[in-house]
């Protein structure tokens, strides 16, 4: 594998540069004197910022973006292998880093390396320990995988020993990483056109935690599945969470104001250590809470810094996101793409003031649809009236026989009103027409259904 040189700078040229994760470690090398150049489908906001800070953008993907003097090529498991890009870095011999094997070089930079994995929960809970290490004044290097108000973006470069990012485990992605510590929120059924089935997800995340070392620390959830097939025999320290039952960190004398933020009290070891209140809403928001507050004390940071940063955190983009106000209707935006996920979200929405909620899902590829659609199914009945969006095809171009009016239907069976059109146009006329004062209304998925909501509220 290429090793890069980070006291000798070189050219990387990334593939697929504008992508949430891809854009924040182009920006780490530019930050370390790197050339970076890359190319995308598209312009964005993302590749704007690269160009701003010296990166070469190109848009769209050709032979010739790979220049003679590129040292390195990186790109991520979205690129084909007849990608015209990485054909014609193989053809020159040029090295090549996927995205997860650069992220790991990166982490061997620094002393304390944080890395958040778990089905769901990783950008939030990064978040959350972003804003406590940030008030703790330690100055970290941060990769999230979404838009955090507070660092004005996806990554932010600091000038400290210490690096925090999420670690997925698609594609086994986050066996190429070094951390020091690691935080495993859940494990679940998921990204199944790859893991054969949950054991073959949790034999993945127990090689994840056999990363570290006896010096190394696992900060995991005991409520989890696959906690003993993780945990045993192995020789890192382990710490752990709990919102069920027995465990280092758990939460007592839990409330709730109207929006369906917690607050609670956290106990260390049985406990009290102080009371602490989230401005996210979900009770699946207190477990999160409890893994960055494990991981604030493991680093040493007193009860009251974890508690000021935890209420200084208002939430990332497109998660259960305020956007505005139609027809008289709260409009909301939540990435949520998996059936635990939206029973958490609409479970939050459940507890804030509405009339009728309303939801308008894009499922998120083909083989997630079909794996568990029953599953789906059961989590959007906790709508009151769902449209259900063409299927995202993302990485996927089988249908696999599998459809959105299947999935209507199956949440029809279960006495849900539902329905599905082909057109974001379609949807948005539809909403317009049936949305009264009063109601929520939440747009979900991890594609493009955040333009309905968008272009509803442009008018």
């Amino acid at each position: 594998m290429y090793q890069i040189q980070f006291s000798s700078p070189s050219h990387m040229h990334f593939i697929g540069i504008g992508g949430i994760s891809m854009s924040g470690l182009a920006e780490v090398l530019l930050n370390s004197g790197f050339r970076v150049s890359g190319s995308d489908a598209k312009a964005s906001p993302l590749t704007d910022r690269l160009a701003s800070l010296g990166a070469q953008i190109m848009i769209g993907q050709r032979a010739e973006n790979i220049l003679p003097d590129t040292d390195c090529v990186v790109y991520t498991a979205a690129i084909h292998p007849d990608n015209p890009e990485l054909r014609a870095a193989a053809e020159q011999n040029i090295p090549l880093l996927t995205r997860a094997e650069l992220l790991g070089q990166l982490m061997r930079n620094y002393k304390t390396s944080v890395a958040v994995a778990g089905t769901h929960g990783k950008t939030t809970t990064t978040s959350m320990c972003t804003h406590i290490l940030l008030e703790a004044d330690l100055d970290p290097t941060v990769s999230v995988g979404g838009i955090l108000p507070s660092i004005g973006g996806n990554i932010r470069v600091g000038g400290s020993e210490t690096f925090v990012t999420e670690a997925c485990e698609y594609t086994n992605s986050f066996l190429s990483f070094f951390p020091t510590i690691e935080l495993i929120l859940n494990i679940d059924a998921d990204h199944l056109d790859f893991f054969k089935d949950l054991d073959d997800i949790i034999a993945s995340f127990r090689r994840f935690a056999e990363l570290l070392g006896e010096e190394g620390t696992l900060i995991i959830s005991a409520d989890t599945a696959g906690f003993d097939t993780v945990t045993k025999d192995l020789p890192a320290e382990i710490i752990t969470f709990s919102m069920e039952g027995n465990a280092d960190y758990t939460a007592a004398d839990l409330s709730t104001d109207d929006r369906g933020c917690y607050s609670f009290t956290c106990l260390e070891k049985g406990s009290a250590i102080g009371s602490f209140t989230l401005k996210v809403p979900g009770i699946h928001n207190v477990a999160n809470a409890l893994a960055a507050i494990a991981l604030g004390r493991k680093l040493g940071l007193d009860a009251d810094v974890i508690r000021r940063g935890l209420l200084s955190f208002a939430g990332t983009d497109r998660r259960f996101e305020y956007k505005g106000s139609v027809c008289g209707a709260s409009v909301f935006d939540d990435y949520a793409h998996h059936p635990t996920e939206i029973t958490a979200t609409l479970r939050a929405a459940q507890g804030m003031p509405h009339k009728k909620l309303w939801v308008a899902f894009q499922p998120h590829t083909y083989s997630r649809t079909k794996a568990l659609l029953p599953e789906f199914a059961d989590a959007l009945t906790l709508a009151d009236h769902v449209i259900v969006a063409e299927i995202y095809a993302a990485r996927e171009t089988d249908t696999l026989g599998i459809s959105s009016a299947d999935l209507m239907q199956e949440i029809r069976s279960k006495g849900t009103e539902a329905e599905t059109f082909a057109t974001f146009d379609e949807i948005e006329a539809y909403l317009k027409s049936h949305l009264e004062e009063g109601d929520m209304l939440i747009t979900m998925g991890a594609g493009n259904i955040v333009e309905v909501g968008e272009h509803m509220l442009r008018g």
